[in-house]
């Protein structure tokens, strides 16, 4: 006999299929050949303006907004930004102009391949981690994101792509990361009359940001409920049939939806049904300031980057000791010792080792291949090599075999430092660095 499901848990399976079909979706619309002429009809519809569209690459607009976030944000020099499902990272980029070099701006997306573009997009412009980040992240659970450490959140169009049980939770969690004083810029869809179930149960409007909107009462209260209080919101009067003109194959505001419409193309009036909105709050507490650097935003610093998919061999101690024993295999030559730490490498390394920062790695994998990879084998290591070292020793050998290079190889140092520190046998190999006079 099978199990009989609650309907909390009917509820739950439910909303895991719909997060399942959005992202689907949109690692779809990722891979589409990228239609500028309907992106730009949009981003004009929506008050961006020409040198919006501009400044950014044409396929970080992509035809996913219902409105301009960034244009009522108030965003300014040396803040920190969070955009929750940043798509091809267009609003990104329009906030990092803004924050400056000294302001940080982190797009979060639960597809993977949007988050591969956006990253594509963000190389083009010529930004990278800290100052711009993408990260894979499901808008479904506890956001990567450290409390009270963001001063201004956005999103555009994405809040109705959640399942019903996520619209009280991802309040709660911009309520949570938001500075005291902080401020929230949301552009969304909301559902002028209750919507039938033709519309309502059908995927491609859900998809496309309609079926899953809700009246503007239950907006607020869902709003109130996550503790942000006084919200405004304004309705822009935009023309939401912009999404379904003859030129898009099939209806929706996101994109071009693969899941197949219930609903006539011909008999659609989305006016008719709902409306485009801006939302604007701000945290209690306005006496803060917002560019005051939070030490770390990303919970985790290492989710703006592509995990690793090569898992380098560990070198033992030993054998790394008796390499740098033998004259002839001189560092720099027949190997080359790789310290990723940070502060900590004053407290001791490697001898002969040098530092590269696990935070840049990635950033600096093409200037530490022009420098190193003639080398056969290169050996990276952090404290106890379970975190840094290995990652980084993954980003090396996943940049060698991309490009089909065999000269070098990427190892780990089993045990790390901390090892090598406390082994007999390697302890006359630790050196430090020489104190700075004055």
């Amino acid at each position: 006999m099978e199990p009989v499901l609650s309907s909390n848990a009917k509820d739950k399976l439910k909303d895991a299929k719909l997060v399942q079909v959005v992202n689907e979706a949109y690692s779809t619309i990722a891979k589409t050949v990228h239609n500028e002429a309907y992106s730009v009809r949009v981003a004009n519809a929506f008050g961006y303006t020409a040198d919006d569209i501009k400044t950014a690459p044409s396929e970080s607009h992509m035809g996913l907004a219902c409105g301009n976030p960034v244009a009522n944000a108030s965003i300014k020099e040396g803040e920190t930004v969070l955009d929750l499902g940043s798509g091809g990272g267009f609003d990104v980029f329009l906030a990092a102009r803004k924050v400056g070099k000294t302001g940080q701006v982190i797009g979060l997306d639960g597809s993977a391949d949007i988050i591969t573009k956006a990253r594509q997009n963000a190389t083009k412009q010529g930004f990278s981690p800290p100052h711009v980040a993408f990260v894979l992240a499901q808008l479904t659970v506890p956001l990567p994101i450290a409390t009270s450490s963001v001063a201004c959140v956005l999103s555009n169009c994405v809040i109705n792509l959640l399942p019903p049980s996520g619209n009280l939770h991802i309040f709660r969690e911009i309520f949570r990361v938001l500075k005291p004083g902080g401020r929230l810029a949301l552009s969304n869809i909301i559902a002028k009359k209750s919507l039938p179930d033709k519309i309502r149960n059908d995927l491609a409007l859900y998809v496309g940001c309609i079926s899953g909107a809700i009246q503007l009462e239950e907006y607020k209260g869902l709003v109130e409920q996550a503790g942000v209080e006084d919200a405004t919101f304004v309705a822009t009067g935009s023309d939401l049939n912009v999404y379904f003109t003859e030129e898009t194959e099939k209806p929706s505001c996101c994109g071009t939806a693969p899941p197949p419409s219930n609903v006539p193309e011909a008999s659609f009036d989305a006016n008719e049904w709902a409306s485009s909105y801006h939302i604007y709050a701000v945290k209690p507490d306005d006496s803060s300031d917002m560019t005051q650097p939070t030490p770390s935003v990303l919970l985790r610093w290492w989710d703006a980057y592509p995990p690793a998919r090569c898992s380098p061999d560990l070198m033992s101690p030993s054998t790394l000791a008796e390499m740098i024993r033998i004259a002839e295999l001189r560092s720099g030559h027949g190997y080359l010792v790789v310290d990723v730490r940070g502060e900590d490498h004053a407290g001791g390394h490697v001898i002969g080792s040098v530092q590269w920062r696990a935070q840049s790695f990635y950033d600096n994998l093409p200037a530490f291949l022009s420098a190193y990879g003639h080398i056969p084998k290169v050996i990276f290591y952090c404290g106890r090599s379970n975190g840094r070292g290995p990652r980084c020793a993954g980003w090396y050998q996943d940049y060698l075999e991309a490009q089909s290079i065999t000269t070098s190889q990427a190892f780990v140092l089993e045990g790390g430092i901390v090892r090598w520190k406390s082994d007999p046998s390697t302890e006359d190999l630790v050196e430090f660095d020489t104190a700075s006079e004055d």
